[in-house]
């Protein structure tokens, strides 16, 4: 790969994704864009770039920016911040909002659905009051096929031992010819949306609950700052943000203050009172 076309296309993944590749990343391109490159009939990495710049085909763009996203994913990725959930955040939001008995969870970059799923099925083993309340869960992602998969809610044997504990796999999943599906009763109340963190997402709403985790991380300072003001906008006077465990709003965001009943990088808005608030 030319040094020309290496720089072509990261800056391109940088305009459409918020993708920072940086230096020497050469074969990290090579390895996804050569067999993309392959499925399109042409020859490699040039032909590739000459097609971007003429924008001949209008899907290749797409097919560029899905074929470098990274879809790693797991059931109840990292725990503590899933044990954190359970034991203070949906407590002290059941409380705030008791009387109108409505939560409204946004799971960003969602990739195979593993999140919002492993969500729904903490809230279903351990919160069985909230079976009548209103609760929404919005997963977004980049990669269209990434959202098909999650739809579709088929595991394989491997991913399924990720995370995941027995008895929720025997108790939430029927076996099928790939692996394990998802009963259809838990991904009922999920909504699968196509979206770009670096676009306006305002039209998606209000939330009680965010989770941004391990995307961020693959972005320059400038474009986590947009992206974390932004989601601040969109968060409820209660409302709490996930980041991943290697990702952190110090020094970017002046708009959260970290929560201080929990270990993991869970913040709250900075002029909100402290959530554990609505149940003393």
């Amino acid at each position: 790969m030319s040094p020309e076309d290496y720089n072509f296309i990261t800056s391109f993944l940088l305009d459409t994704t918020g993708l920072s590749l940086g230096e020497n990343k050469e074969y990290l391109l090579e390895a996804r864009l050569i067999p993309l490159a392959q499925s399109h009939g042409m020859n490699g990495v040039e032909d590739l770039v000459l097609a971007l710049k003429s924008s001949i085909d209008p899907s290749l763009k797409k097919d560029v920016m899905e074929a470098m996203t990274t879809n790693e994913s797991s059931f109840f990725r990292d725990r503590r911040p899933f044990d954190e959930l359970k034991n203070t955040i949906l407590p002290n939001l059941i409380a705030e909002r008791k009387t109108t008995q409505r939560l409204r969870i946004w799971c960003s970059a969602c990739s195979h659905g593993q999140e919002p799923y492993s969500i729904v099925m903490l809230i279903r083993e351990h919160f069985p009051e909230l079976a009548n309340w209103n609760i929404q869960i919005v997963s977004t992602d980049l990669c269209s096929k990434a959202l098909d998969r999650a739809r579709g809610g088929i595991y394989s044997q491997f991913e399924v031992q990720r995370g995941l504990p027995v008895q929720l796999l025997m108790k939430h999943f029927d076996q099928c010819e790939q692996g394990w599906q998802i009963k259809p009763e838990l991904g009922a109340g999920i909504q699968w949306k196509h979206l770009n963190l670096l676009e306006d997402f305002q039209h998606l709403g209000m939330f009680d609950i965010v989770f941004c985790r391990n995307v961020l991380i693959y972005f320059k300072p400038e474009t986590k700052k947009d992206i974390l003001d932004r989601i601040s906008r969109q968060m409820s006077s209660a409302g709490v943000l996930l980041l991943g465990a290697a990702e952190t709003v110090l020094g970017i965001s002046d708009n959260y203050t970290k929560l201080p009943e929990c270990q993991s990088a869970i913040y709250r808005l900075s002029n909100s009172s402290p959530l554990s608030a609505g149940v003393r």
